[in-house]
């Protein structure tokens, strides 16, 4: 009779792990929170309620609703988000097809009503905080430790860009992915199941299409697999994992290859190793505002970003660390492995690229900063009620501190104010917001002032066109609008070109203006109008019939 073969046994969790745990449970007086996840998502939806009714702030959300409404009504686009760039089809450095997808999908329940974008928002939340809860109960720690944590990421002021700007949802969307392949990984590591390799490499590929970032998911999940658990490296299941992932990056890095993405704007490679180590101290900034988020910045930029909240916080840190009874420190070290990896593509955006130091890239390194915090005095040091007491006075304040931040996102008024407030040095945030200043001197002060602060800023002379027009002072406009199609060719400037050529008596040159804008905006009610005076003007009858013909198509009153 021949031997039956042994079947593998999956690693045990680390001795270390299963002693504290069970000293733990030994503990008198423990507390249980019973439904925590239900807990953690009502807490959510009543932090983020005010948002519901929010509008848009101007950056981008306009963009991604209004102006692409017509490419988010073809339900083929979901597949064709696939071969092309975010912002442009071709022109544009950014490969983001799931968030495109989560645009269009959202179009096609509300339309372009901001509101139900708000609610997806802090739907994707919640899910990120189940999935953070699921993770670190699958890293052996303790529920109520575990709840605590999550209850912080829940409500943490630095991470409400992520939740109440609707572009921040890229970073909630990547952030489920994520951590939905690092639980899954972990489960095939511990069972060997085929159907948590398949999701496992299914929810990394998912994170690859969302957002670049995800380049760092695998070597985090190799740290939390071989480091925090303790994982054999060798193990065939580890092997088999790493190759999966290797694979999945594959298939990422072919498709983006054949998709029309590249970068416009050539990036030398000494100014981009130059951005990266000029961008190093944003670490410290970001620990200040994780630890003490009260310079909090819509718009925030390294140059107005200060520094001592971060010294400060590393003080903290360290004496908390230091403090520690019992710290795990493969746990401690993986969890600020995990940080500086998702960290990372912020310090590696080159500077042309974009300038901003975004609250809402925080989301996933507070993955690893929480799991850094488990190992310290703040939840090693205490009892079950004190620490829970002492939570909560935290998260209460947080969660203060949290939905003041959010009034800031309610309107492109109350967006921009803050942006010139917390970023006064930033020639973009003066500049749009001198677009949005009721008030014209005031307007005309912060377009001065953007000038100053870099004349070279796009759109910059097209809204100093825009506040010229409207100051009655047309022809003068007229060189700002052709200085910013010649270096941006933002189509909007033939409109207000077509005008001024009509002041002028130039009925030609408004009409191939106004022909060349219709063809990006062919809809707009005022320029086919205009366009049609003009061909009457010209005696053109034949052209004005055919004009007034299209208008009729497109639904618009022939006057």
């Amino acid at each position: 009779m021949a031997k039956e073969k042994l079947k593998p046994q999956p690693p045990k969790p680390p001795v270390k792990a299963v002693q504290e745990n069970t000293q733990q449970a030994l503990i008198p007086g423990e507390i249980k929170i019973s439904y925590p996840l239900l807990w953690l998502a009502l807490a959510a939806i009543v932090l983020y309620f005010p948002s519901f009714s929010f509008g848009f702030t101007e950056l981008d959300d306009s963009i991604f609703i209004r102006d692409f409404q017509e490419y988010n009504e073809h339900a083929a686009n979901i597949l064709g988000a696939f071969g092309r760039g975010l912002f442009n089809a071709t022109k544009d450095p950014y490969y983001r097809p799931i968030f495109s997808d989560s645009m269009i999908l959202n179009y096609m329940i509300s339309g372009i009503e901001i509101g139900s974008y708000h609610v997806v928002n802090v739907l994707l939340h919640i899910a990120s905080i189940l999935l953070l809860y699921k993770l670190f109960i699958k890293l052996h720690l303790k529920p109520l430790h575990t709840f605590v944590l999550c209850a912080i990421f829940t409500v943490h002021p630095v991470l409400t860009q992520a939740v109440a700007w609707i572009p921040g949802r890229n970073d909630t969307l990547l952030a489920i992915f994520v951590l939905a392949f690092f639980n899954h990984s972990i489960a095939f590591a511990e069972k060997g199941q085929n159907k948590n390799l398949l999701l496992a490499s299914l929810f990394l590929l998912l994170a690859f299409f969302t957002k670049e970032t995800a380049v760092f998911a695998a070597p985090a999940a190799f740290v939390i697999l071989i480091v925090a658990l303790q994982y054999p490296l060798k193990a065939k299941r580890s092997l088999i994992l790493f190759v999966s992932w290797a694979a999945c990056f594959a298939v990422w890095f072919t498709a983006r290859s054949l998709a029309t993405v590249h970068i416009a704007t050539q990036i030398e490679r000494g100014k981009q190793v130059a951005d990266f180590f000029n961008r190093i101290p944003v670490i410290l900034q970001y620990l200040g505002k994780i630890f003490i988020p009260v310079n909090l910045s819509v718009f925030p930029t390294q140059q107005d970003t200060v520094y001592y909240f971060g010294l400060i916080a590393i003080a903290i840190l360290a004496a908390l660390i230091y403090f520690s009874k019992a710290i795990n420190w493969r746990m401690a070290l993986s969890g600020i492995g995990v940080f500086l990896l998702f960290l990372l593509p912020a310090l590696l955006v080159p500077g042309n690229l974009n300038e901003q130091t975004f609250e809402h890239r925080l989301y996933l390194p507070m993955v690893g900063m929480l799991l850094l915090l488990s190992q310290t005095a703040f939840i090693k040091n205490f009892t079950d009620k004190i620490l829970l007491v002492t939570a909560s006075v935290i998260i209460i304040l947080f969660a203060g501190i949290n939905y003041k931040h959010q009034q800031h996102f309610s309107s492109p008024l109350s967006f921009w104010t803050q942006a010139t407030e917390t970023s006064p040095n930033s020639a973009y945030a003066n500049m749009m917001l001198g677009a949005r200043e009721p008030e014209v001197q005031k307007s005309y002060d912060l377009f001065h002032k953007a000038y100053r602060l870099n004349p070279k800023e796009k759109y910059l002379n097209f809204y100093y066109g825009c506040m010229l027009q409207k100051r009655d002072s047309v022809i003068a406009s007229e060189p700002y609008f052709l200085a910013e199609k010649n270096s941006s060719n933002y189509y909007e400037c033939d409109f207000y070109l077509a005008r001024v050529a009509m002041m002028k008596s130039d009925t030609v040159g408004a009409i191939n203006y106004l022909q060349t804008y219709l063809k990006r905006d062919e809809g707009n009610p005022q320029a086919n109008n205009n366009l049609l005076l003009m061909y009457y003007t010209r005696r053109q009858i034949k052209e004005a019939k055919a004009q007034a013909a299209k208008m009729q198509v497109l639904g618009l009153p022939v006057p």
